[in-house]
């Protein structure tokens, strides 16, 4: 598959089929997104495999959350819901946490999470390519404490900006609605 139907052809993927990803593929997949453009060559991107016994911890996290987020409910429902979503998680085949250096000015801060967003799309496309499919998460699992706590990662020098969802699509959605190019491109005088 060449770049551009990669580019033109990747969906995000909500349904996984259950079986998992070689370790050696997910390493290969995650160095991708090292390819990634990045000013001053800060390299900024930091990746963390979850391995089962913190997925099952942010999962159980993750249904919590999912239930603060949603409208009052009576009591079987807050419970289903925040089962369903902590099953969800846990039947991810790998999830992996995207974090991003915060260091130097607001400047280099901000071109370092750029960077760490196309790194992210790097490592999408490498995936899609190779017929793995993903889904960039970035529910309040980003913020909460424990997920910093969880993946070792110091809250004062690393912003967690995503979980990637990953696995073989049980499921791919249709084509998304795109703004015609003449609302998102312009040429100025």
């Amino acid at each position: 598959m060449d770049v551009l139907e990669a580019i033109h052809t990747r969906r995000t993927i909500a349904k996984f089929r259950p079986e998992p990803i070689p370790a050696e593929t997910l390493t290969e997949l995650l160095s991708a997104g090292t390819w990634a453009p990045n000013h001053h060559l800060t390299e900024p991107w930091r990746f963390v495999i979850l391995g089962p016994e913190t997925q099952r911890l942010l999962a159980a996290r993750f249904g919590e959350l999912k239930v603060h987020k949603a409208p009052t409910e009576a009591a079987e429902q807050r419970e289903r819901i925040r089962a369903d979503n902590e099953r969800m998680f846990l039947n991810l085949p790998a999830v992996v946490a995207v974090a991003a250096l915060q260091e130097g000015n607001e400047q280099r801060r901000r071109e370092d999470y750029a960077a760490v967003c196309c790194a992210v799309q790097n490592v999408q496309l490498a995936a899609w390519a190779a017929g793995i499919g993903m889904k960039w998460s970035t529910s309040p699992l980003i913020r909460d404490p424990l997920s910093y706590r969880l993946l070792s990662l110091d809250p004062t020098r690393f912003d967690i900006i995503g979980f990637l969802f990953t696995g073989y699509p049980a499921e791919t959605p249709t084509r998304e609605r795109r703004l015609p190019l003449d609302e998102v491109i312009r040429t100025s005088p």
